[in-house]
């Protein structure tokens, strides 16, 4: 018997005004797997993520993950519920250091503090942030970033602040880790230590879904595939399946 998906995604359509930039995608994503998702530039992948991590709301369908329907609810719930993501555009905090930047989602998943906890309840503010910043410094370290803590983004490469973009994502603790474009800007011995990092990231549990155009990438990583074109899914499968499909060669992958 498959056992059930973590994530399952039902006919999930996404209309723009007379645009539809997802039309009936369906695609499931199972636990403790690494899965891509890869097609041209519009085919819809980061708007298919969107809907995921709750920036829009589906046009129509329904979204499911680990048993719970979570359709149309708010981001931060979604982030409560376990999935987590960075951005393809590095979205970090320019006025805190990269600890704070990642302490952020560390207090996702931390306790409310309250009136009585400033008075030195058992969740104080201070408890909280030293926790918040132990959790902060542990992901920084399942990255590899090796700057200071207390550099700013602005200080630091882009490949640097992609690093601290996934260390703030995993630091809410989640069941899967969506990862937009991580390895964009990054040299091929770049992407091979972003590969080892993201294995890494499975075998402590968690479950990865990633959109990449790096394709050398995606199939040294993936267990599942799927190729969006034009918002439909075109073909799914492992690696090697997915490149023995004719016309997914011919269109994104060519020569590997």
């Amino acid at each position: 018997m498959t056992p059930a998906a973590l994530l399952d995604v039902r006919s999930v359509t996404q209309r723009f005004g007379g645009f539809t930039a997802l039309d009936d995608v369906s695609c499931s994503i199972q636990a403790g797997s690494i899965s891509s998702l890869i097609g041209p530039n519009g085919a819809g992948k980061t708007t298919l993520f969107n809907v995921i991590s709750g920036l829009i709301s589906p046009s129509r369908g329904s979204l499911g993950f680990d048993g719970t329907d979570y359709t149309g609810r708010r981001p931060d719930e979604i982030v409560r519920l376990g999935i987590a993501r960075n951005f393809q555009q590095v979205r970090l905090f320019p006025a805190l250091s990269v600890v704070e930047n990642v302490m952020v989602g560390a207090h996702q998943k931390l306790p409310r503090t309250g009136l009585l906890d400033f008075l030195g309840g058992p969740f104080s503010y201070d408890r909280v942030d030293r926790l918040a910043r132990s959790i902060a410094t542990e992901m920084l370290d399942l990255v590899e970033f090796r700057s200071s803590g207390n550099t700013h983004p602005q200080q630091l490469t882009l490949v640097d602040q992609r690093r601290v973009e996934i260390a703030r994502a995993l630091a809410s603790d989640p069941k899967l880790l969506l990862l937009d474009e991580p390895a964009a800007g990054m040299n091929p011995s770049e992407s091979n230590q972003l590969g080892a990092i993201i294995r890494k990231i499975r075998d402590l549990g968690r479950t990865v879904l990633l959109v990449e155009h790096n394709m050398r990438l995606v199939m040294s990583i993936s267990d599942h595939v799927s190729v969006l074109s034009a918002g439909k899914v075109i073909a799914s499968g492992t690696p090697s399946t997915v490149q023995a499909e004719p016309a997914v060669i011919a269109a994104y992958l060519g020569n590997l």
